[in-house]
């Protein structure tokens, strides 16, 4: 590998750890055992796809908190109108008891723990158990909001969350799940670039119509998840300028998009236009 300013490598080496940059120049590796690089493969290729990878975090996290904020929003709104302010502590809405009651338990942890005045004001206010579900739902990480949803029995409460994002309740469902996954991988700065998922999203098959062109079927990789954070910014933000900042990110590094699920002319989307 060329290194054209010896103090500068030892200087990124040093605050961010060879071991976490090697992950980085595994792709310009001719071979891995031994360790030998393509002719030609510098430092600041290296370097550059770090940096690459550390904005799209950024960007991702970006995108999904609008989206969870949405969708928390959409789930407290659907179950109380429908089913009263604290229908989640109805265990008859849930489609498995005992996952109820876990999910119960971890958002009591999270309301006890929370230091928000608005939490510390309500419990002190009023008599119940917990707040109502367009308060408690601020307190709800991603992962409990995803399997709150995924629990809730009544189909209708479902579809009618899902209907907002254009999408089935099935579709919204792993969307959820799969962020999560995502959300965790960014949280804790972990390379996101080119790995593959293990828990993917489901592409939707009929609504809304010509999305499932825009998906890449059978990936595991993170163009799909791009895609479907795309589609639901285009809803939740209809003024974004997400789609403009990721392709200037992607045209600034241009990082090997191939590694990342992207298809070929994939900026003639419909969607990335």
């Amino acid at each position: 590998m060329d290194v054209d300013d010896h103090a500068a490598a030892e200087f990124y080496l040093q605050h961010l750890n060879y071991y976490r940059l090697s992950a980085y120049w595994l792709p310009f590796e001719a071979t891995h055992t031994p360790h030998t690089f393509i002719p030609g493969t510098r430092f600041t290729d290296v370097l550059n796809l770090y940096l690459f990878d550390r904005n799209l975090r950024l960007l991702v996290l970006d995108a999904i908190e609008r989206i969870e904020v949405s969708i928390r929003s959409q789930w407290a709104y659907q179950v109380s109108q429908r089913h009263g302010p604290h229908a989640y502590l109805d265990a008859g809405l849930a489609a498995n008891r005992g996952r109820w009651e876990s999910d119960l338990t971890k958002l009591e942890k999270e309301v006890q723990r929370s230091d928000e005045v608005f939490i510390r004001h309500l419990l002190a206010t009023y008599s119940e158990k917990l707040p109502p579900a367009w308060a408690v739902c601020e307190v709800m990480s991603l992962g409990l909001l995803s399997r709150w949803y995924g629990n809730l029995k009544p189909m209708p409460t479902r579809s009618a969350i899902a209907s907002v994002y254009g999408v089935n309740e099935k579709v919204l469902g792993s969307w959820l799940h799969h962020l999560t996954m995502v959300r965790n991988t960014c949280a804790h700065h972990s390379r996101l670039w080119n790995r593959e998922f293990t828990i993917t999203p489901l592409i939707p098959k009929t609504k809304p119509q010509n999305l499932l062109h825009q998906f890449q079927p059978g990936s595991r990789k993170l163009y799909n998840t791009l895609t479907l954070l795309l589609h639901c910014m285009d809803i939740v933000a209809p003024h974004h300028s997400w789609r403009q900042r990721l392709k200037a990110l992607i045209e600034q590094h241009k990082p090997p998009t191939r590694a990342m699920g992207f298809p070929p002319r994939w900026d003639q989307l419909s969607l990335w236009q």
